[in-house]
C-alpha cells in the first residue's frame, strides 16, 4: 500500500511540476509529432514499450536530432532503448536502425526526467516527415497486489504510468494500447475517451508537450516472475580443440510472495488452480554441437534434465529443460550450476593482423529472464597478450588473472560486467588477444622435464652407493 501511494504521489508531483514548466516558458520545438501510437505489453513481468511516432520538422532549418523523454519512473527500471526509421509503404517497408545516446536538454523541466537522442541517418528538411519506431524495456515495474498470496491464489499486479506519451514535441494525435495477459482486470483508471477490447485498453488524447496524465492498471498476471539475480558464466578456453562453459545461477521467484503451507499434493493435483503463478520448469537454449552437459547443485548433480539436440547443420542450438529440486513460489529461492564442453574450431578464429579472437553469444541462456547482475568471464590460454572485447552494448569491464594446474605465469580474464540485462541484449561479442604458439608447448615441456628429472633421479640412486663399508 505504501509503494502504491509514493507511486501516486510522484505521478502527481511530476503533474504539477510539468504545468508549472509549461505555463512558465514555451521553448521553440524543431519538431512537431503529427501521429503516436504506443502498445504497452504487460503480458510477463518484462515490460515492452513500442512507439511508432511520426515526426515532423516544423522549423525552418534541416535537423537530424530527435528527443526521447521518459518518466523518472521509468528510467529507474530501464533496461533498453532501440530505435529505428521506416521507409517505403505497405510491404515494401524497410527498417533502418539508428543511434541513440542519452542527453540533457538544457531547457529542460525542472523534474528528474530522462532524455535520450536520436540521430537520423538523414537530416530532416522543412516540412519533411519521417516515421519511428521506438523501442524501450522496462523491468521490476509491475507492483504486486496483494503482495503475499496463498497457493490457491491468483497472482494480481498494480501497472502505474501515465495515459499520455510524455514528449518535449506538441503531438497532435496519439493513442496508447495497454495489452495484459488475461481478461480478468480488477480496475483501472478511465480517461476520456477510453475503450477497453478483450485484453486491450487504449486511452487517447491529442496533448500539447510535456503533457502526462496518472493511470494505474490492476489486473491478474500469472506469469512466472522469474528474475536471475547473479549470474556468473566463465567460458574457459583451450587451444587443443575445446572451450568449457560454468554458468552459477542464483534464481528468485520475484512475484507475489507465498504464504501459508505448501500442499504438494494440491500442486501435482490442479496445478492450473493451485500455484498458478508458480513455475517448475526452466529451458535454456545452448550452442549447437554441445557435449558433457551437467546440472547439479549444493547437494549434488539433479537428474531431472533433459537434452535435446539435433546432427542437422540447419540446426542452430540445442535445448536443455531443466527442473529444480522444487516448485519456485514467490520469494523462493534456488542456486544451481550448468555446465557444457564446446568445439574450440565453432567459436575460436583469426582476425586479419593476425590476432585470434572468440566469437560468442553474450546473454543468458535461460529464455525469458531478467538478470539483475550478469557477469560474464573469458579465461583465455596462458600467454596470451592484448586482450580487446567488443560488445554491441556498454558494459563494465576488466582483466583478472587466474590460476590453474601447470600455470607460470597465470592465464589473463576478461571480465565483462552489465546489469539488469534483459532478453533483447543477446547478442554477439568478440574477445581479441594475441598469442605464439610456442606458448602451447609449455605445459608439454614442463611435464616432460619434470619425468625426465625424475627417471634421472632414479637411475643415479640406483647406481650411487651409500654404504659405509666399501
Amino acid at each position: 500500500m505504501e509503494a502504491r501511494i509514493r507511486a501516486r504521489v510522484n505521478l502527481a508531483l511530476t503533474f504539477f511540476a510539468l504545468l508549472f514548466f509549461v505555463a512558465g516558458s514555451s521553448p521553440p520545438r524543431q519538431f512537431v509529432i503529427s501521429n503516436a501510437e504506443r502498445r504497452i505489453d504487460l503480458s510477463s513481468h518484462i515490460i515492452n514499450v513500442h512507439l511508432t511516432l511520426k515526426v515532423e520538422n516544423a522549423g525552418t532549418r534541416p535537423a537530424s536530432e530527435v528527443v526521447l523523454a521518459l518518466t523518472p519512473t521509468e528510467v529507474d527500471h530501464l533496461a533498453m532503448v532501440d530505435a529505428s526509421a521506416i521507409k517505403g509503404k505497405r510491404k515494401k517497408t524497410t527498417s533502418v536502425r539508428l543511434e541513440v545516446k542519452p542527453t540533457e536538454l538544457p531547457d529542460a523541466p525542472p523534474i528528474d526526467t530522462k532524455y535520450f537522442t536520436i540521430y537520423l541517418a538523414n537530416p530532416l528538411n522543412s516540412g519533411e516527415s519521417t516515421t519511428l519506431e521506438v523501442l524501450y524495456v522496462i523491468t521490476h515495474f509491475l507492483e504486486p497486489f496483494p503482495a503475499e498470496i496463498a497457493q490457491s491464489e491468483s497472482q494480481l499486479v498494480f501497472y502505474h504510468d501515465t495515459a499520455l506519451i510524455l514528449s518535449p514535441y506538441h503531438i497532435k494525435q496519439q493513442t496508447t494500447f495497454i495489452k495484459t495477459p488475461s481478461t480478468k482486470v480488477e480496475s483501472f483508471i478511465r480517461m476520456e475517451p477510453t475503450n477497453r477490447v478483450g485484453t486491450e485498453i487504449k486511452p487517447y488524447e491529442d496533448r500539447p508537450p510535456y503533457s502526462i496524465s496518472p493511470i494505474h492498471v490492476h489486473f491478474e498476471n500469472n506469469s512466472p516472475f522469474a528474475v536471475v539475480e547473479e549470474l556468473v558464466q566463465e567460458i574457459e578456453i583451450s587451444h587443443w580443440g575445446n572451450i568449457q562453459v560454468t554458468e552459477h545461477y542464483k534464481l528468485i521467484h520475484a512475484g507475489a510472495r507465498h504464504k501459508g503451507v505448501f500442499s504438494r499434493v494440491d500442486y501435482q493435483s490442479r496445478q492450473s488452480s493451485n500455484g498458478a503463478s508458480s513455475f517448475r520448469y526452466l529451458l535454456a537454449r545452448l550452442p549447437p554441437r554441445v557435449h558433457s552437459v551437467y546440472y547439479r547443485d549444493e547437494i549434488g548433480n539433479i537428474s531431472s534434465s533433459h537434452l535435446r539436440t539435433d546432427s542437422l547443420k540447419a540446426f542452430r542450438y540445442s535445448e536443455l529443460q531443466i527442473e529444480p529440486r522444487y516448485p519456485l513460489f514467490g520469494g523462493w529461492k534456488a542456486t544451481f550450476v550448468i555446465g557444457y564442453g564446446l568445439p574450440l574450431q565453432d567459436f575460436l578464429f583469426e582476425s586479419s593482423d593476425d590476432k585470434r579472437y572468440l566469437n560468442f553469444t553474450f546473454g543468458c541462456p535461460l529464455i525469458g529472464m531478467v538478470v539483475d547482475k550478469l557477469t560474464i568471464k573469458v579465461v583465455l590460454p596462458e600467454g596470451s597478450t592484448d586482450p580487446s572485447p567488443v560488445v554491441p552494448f556498454p558494459v563494465e569491464h576488466h582483466l583478472e588473472a587466474k590460476y590453474s594446474s601447470l600455470d607460470v605465469v597465470g592465464r589473463t580474464v576478461v571480465v565483462l560486467g552489465k546489469k539488469n540485462f534483459v532478453p533483447m541484449h543477446n547478442s554477439h561479442f568478440q574477445v581479441y588477444y594475441s598469442f605464439k604458439p610456442i606458448f602451447m608447448l609449455a605445459e608439454s615441456l614442463m611435464l616432460a622435464s619434470a619425468f625426465f628429472m625424475l627417471f634421472v633421479a632414479c637411475v643415479a640412486y640406483i647406481h650411487i652407493d651409500l654404504s659405509i663399508r666399501k
